[in-house]
Parts: C-alpha cells; structure tokens; sequence
C-alpha cells in the first residue's frame, strides 16, 4: 500500500481533518448525520458534536438541519458547507503533490507489512496494587 498524505488545518474554533471531511462527504451523500454516522461506525451523538463544531469553526454553516426524524433530505450540506468539502480536497491534493518526492524517499526507507501496535509505555505499565496498613 502506497502512503497517503492527509492534511489536518488548526483553526481558532477547531480542527479541520480527514475525519470531519469524511463526515460531510458522507453527509452529504447520505443526507442525514444518523446515516454518515452509521457508514462510519460513530454514534449519532459524535456525529452531532462533530457537525456543531464544524458549524462553529466558519463564518458560515456547514451542515443545515431540519428538525424532527423520519424527514427525507432533513439534514445537508450548505453551499458554503461544498466549497469547504472542495477547498480541503484542493489543499490536500496540491500538498501531495508538492510532498510527492519526499514521500517517496520516506517509503523506500518504511519497513514493509501491517503496523504494528506500540509497546507500552512504562509510565502507561499497570502497577502493582498496594498494601493497605
């Protein structure tokens, strides 16, 4: 498996990374968080933070809701919300690209084969219980 460069942008109000462009894009596919949430195995509840937050994060809303279940089409990505979907998606295109040869070099050097788990650290060891006196 070739590397993949993914970018995350600090904002003020909060972060702009893969996950939350996941969740849009799967909002706007779906047209309901219940739904995005479902397709990315996250509770509707993180799902709604999430969306709040990116809400938050701009000048403008990202997602609009509709109150109440059951309502076709209740929840979707704002014209603002798609610009901000294609900007992140430029912005993440054009740094793989420009970091293209650096990531080449860096996969001749990866080890191949699956990741493996880090080992724990001592400070995270379980420790030994103590004696009541």
């Amino acid at each position: 498996m070739a590397p993949r460069l993914s970018i995350r942008i600090d904002y003020p109000a909060g972060r702009l990374g893969p996950g939350k462009q996941e969740l849009l894009e799967h909002i706007a596919r779906h047209g309901s968080i219940a739904a995005a949430a479902r397709a990315m195995d996250m509770s509707y509840k993180r799902a709604w933070e999430l969306v709040d937050t990116l809400n938050h994060m701009f000048r403008e809303p990202v997602v609009s809701s509709q109150p109440g279940r059951n309502t076709a089409g209740a929840t979707a990505i704002t014209p603002f919300g798609r610009q901000v979907v294609a900007q992140y998606r430029a912005a993440e295109g054009r740094a793989a690209a420009a970091a293209a040869a650096a990531l080449a070099e860096l996969s001749a050097a990866a080890r191949p084969g699956p990741r493996r788990a880090p080992s724990p650290s001592p400070a995270a060891a379980p420790q030994p219980a103590r004696k009541r006196s």
